[in-house]
């Protein structure tokens, strides 16, 4: 637990970073949107457990524009 913490954090200080450089929205607003873009996506299939990552990660994807919306 306390590596995917640390992970986690390493990963939001790399974000912000990147975030900073290249990007005006706030790391909080792009997190916020990706949280809430993950539950939706946990809604649609009925918050089946066991899908939490991917859902986040599909979400990050999405509002990072890595991907295309269907």
């Amino acid at each position: 637990m306390a590596l995917l913490t640390a992970t986690k954090q390493k990963n939001k200080n790399l974000t912000h970073q990147l975030n900073k450089e290249s990007d005006p929205e706030s790391d909080d607003d792009k997190v916020s949107r990706i949280a809430v873009l993950a539950y939706y996506k946990a809604e649609a299939r009925g918050y089946e457990p066991g899908h939490e990552m991917q859902d986040w990660l599909d979400a990050e994807a999405e509002i990072e524009g890595k991907v295309e919306k269907v």
